[in-house]
């Protein structure tokens, strides 16, 4: 099974349901990353137009990989070396289909109750025979034209909760546990 995972900054709903461009932050990168290396994921990009946002992310990935942080906590570089940055999604895709000699199915995670859904049971299925790209929202959400040209959407992690809002390195963690975790 090979997945790789993205962490969208653009397009992103905010919560009246424009579209704008969410702030990369520190602990979204290096918790993602981490998550992403305990489940053996191919790859995670973090998606942003923004060069600065961009920059600060070299920043982050250098300081784990060869400053201060490298030196710290060595456990913490390894889960960062799966990280790229991406200016949008169809350059992840483009890199992952250069990789993988074909386009990845493109998954998408959503905490609104949305039809239709595809099982966790099932994606995990179809990853087995060619690669996925599984994109996370910031903000409020994936924006409608990610969630039009999706493959694939999951199910909410609570669709039926009153309250609902995780952080997005709690649902992605929750999400790769429940596409690629055992069960045993």
């Amino acid at each position: 099974m090979t997945l790789y995972v993205g962490l969208v900054h653009h397009p992103i709903r905010d919560r009246k349901g424009g579209i704008i461009t969410t702030a990369v932050t520190n602990l979204d990168v290096h918790d993602i990353a981490r998550t992403a290396r305990t489940y053996d994921v191919a790859g995670y990009f973090v998606v942003t137009p923004i060069e600065a946002q961009r920059k600060l992310v070299e920043r982050i990935l250098w300081h784990w990989s060869e400053g201060a942080g490298a030196r710290r906590v060595p456990e913490r570089t390894e889960a960062l070396r799966r990280c790229e940055i991406s200016e949008t999604i169809a350059d992840a895709e483009r890199v992952i289909r250069d990789r993988e000699g074909v386009d990845p199915l493109v998954i998408v995670t959503t905490a609104r109750s949305a039809a239709p859904t595809t099982p966790y049971a099932q994606v995990s299925e179809l990853l087995q025979e060619r690669p996925g790209l599984l994109l996370f929202g910031t903000g409020h959400g994936l924006g409608p034209t990610v969630m039009e040209r999706a493959d694939y959407t999951l199910p909410p992690i609570q669709p039926d909760a009153d309250y609902n809002h995780l952080a997005v390195r709690a649902a992605a963690a929750i999400t790769l546990d429940r596409l690629l975790g055992s069960f045993d």
